[in-house]
């Protein structure tokens, strides 16, 4: 699957990825485009290699062949420009919700008077400005999710890569986080590209939707649903009608992997 080179502000062109010289291919030939302030989601089963190719995107892997580029300009190494969300929170014990957003900074400088405003501000944006002196292990999950989106975003990045960051939580608090990273990806005009397992929340989320498989992008699906999103959309026939396309995308991928070879 490819697009026209050089339309998106990410662009994945030809992207291979293998463990070592003869290694098996984890990625192979993987063209995508993610326009300025869209957000994109990858689905698939486990071992697809949708966590790799967020790596890609993030700078974190290189490709073995073909380029990665953000805003026109060729990965070498980890990009400056992108925030990237785990699978866990992955925050420091021994710091404060404050501290721990501030991390990114205080990696390569002293924080100011000002950054610790912006931190303020960030945990302000995912209701937690009462909760700014708490330790990880005072804070709930979805607290520590949300302070794990706030220390992403407190550079201010233009790409934002989250890789299953809510899929620990309970279903509510899951929406509600989702809400939060719509309204905060709007507000800073941020671009993102988000893998999940779950078929509903990349509908909910996304402008556009891949479905991975064996390395490859399988299926594509664009999201005609408006913006902004909300809470009834999700029982809507338009909804539904996305998620049931992409399931049996998914499940046609699988009996074609599952089918006896000739």
């Amino acid at each position: 699957m490819s697009t026209e080179p050089g339309t998106g502000f990410v662009a994945i062109e030809g992207a291979r990825y293998r463990y070592g010289a003869a290694g098996p291919a984890i990625l192979d030939d993987v063209d995508w485009q993610i326009p300025r302030g869209e957000i994109h989601c990858l689905i698939g089963r486990s071992g697809s290699g949708k966590t790799t190719l967020l790596k890609l995107a993030a700078g974190l892997l290189l490709p073995t062949e073909g380029a990665i580029r953000i805003g026109g300009k060729g990965l070498s190494g980890p990009s400056p420009h992108a925030g990237f969300v785990f699978q866990s929170p992955t925050l420091l014990e021994w710091l404060s919700a404050l501290d721990n957003v501030l991390l990114p900074l205080s990696l390569k400088r002293r924080p100011t008077a000002a950054d610790r405003e912006t931190a303020l501000d960030q945990l302000a944006r995912v209701g937690l400005a009462d909760l700014a002196a708490r330790r990880p292990g005072e804070l709930s999950g979805g607290q520590q999710s949300r302070v794990a989106v706030a220390r992403a975003l407190i550079d201010n990045p233009d790409l934002l890569l989250l890789d299953e960051p809510f899929a620990a939580l309970d279903a509510l608090t899951r929406e509600e986080l989702q809400d939060d990273l719509l309204r905060l990806c709007a507000l800073n005009g941020t671009t993102a590209l988000f893998v999940t397992h779950d078929i509903t929340e990349a509908v909910y989320l996304a402008d556009k939707v891949a479905v991975m498989a064996d390395g490859r992008l399988a299926h594509a699906r664009r999201i005609e649903l408006a913006r902004p999103r909300h809470r009834d959309m999700r029982y809507a026939p338009a909804f539904a009608a996305a998620c049931r396309e992409l399931r049996d995308a998914m499940d046609g991928v699988s009996a074609l992997n599952e089918r006896p070879a000739a």
